[in-house]
């Protein structure tokens, strides 16, 4: 005669061990996702970088590689609202005319992942010297990002600059 409470211990033994194959699985899956974000920041750090450099040599190329190239893109900005990648353009072709030096440093940045996409908000101060005179030009601002995951490559899809944060 089997014994009842044999059957209720591999029983328990059953669900123990499948209680722990799920625990390890869903463990591993919190570890890659955590891989996955990090990954993600450094990646999108990584084209905060290049669109700063892009914008101090004035460089559409370098640009291309931060810029999702299409129709669709937006930037708000202090002269306007631009509209998709040949308007983006203009805007690098300005600096490059405008200002003889450029230098944009952006400081305290933030980085948000929500699977394919992403924001980053950032402080910016921005160095120039007037193609036209030389006269010194310093800015300051603030500045939120939205990058879409395109296979393996963030691309930036969206900028809005905003004035510093007045005092009340």
């Amino acid at each position: 005669m089997r014994n009842p409470n044999s059957t209720t211990a591999a029983s328990a033994r059953g669900f123990g061990l499948w209680f722990a194959i799920a625990l390890t699985l869903s463990c591993g899956a919190s570890v890659d996702k955590a891989d996955d974000a990090k990954a993600a920041k450094d990646a999108i750090r990584q084209q905060i970088a290049k669109y700063t450099a892009a914008l101090d040599a004035a460089d559409i190329d370098l640009a291309s590689q931060v810029w999702r190239t299409s129709s669709d893109v937006t930037s708000i900005h202090p002269a306007g609202h631009a509209h998709g990648w040949e308007e983006m353009k203009g805007f690098y072709k300005f600096f490059g005319s405008a200002f003889s030096e450029r230098k944009l440093t952006v400081r305290d940045v933030s980085i948000h992942v929500n699977g394919e996409t992403a924001w980053a908000e950032f402080y910016w101060h921005f160095t120039a010297k007037q193609s036209k005179d030389g006269a010194a030009v310093q800015t300051d601002g603030r500045e939120t990002q939205i990058y879409e995951k395109a296979g393996s490559r963030w691309q930036l899809v969206h900028v809005h600059y905003s004035s510093p944060a007045m005092a009340p």
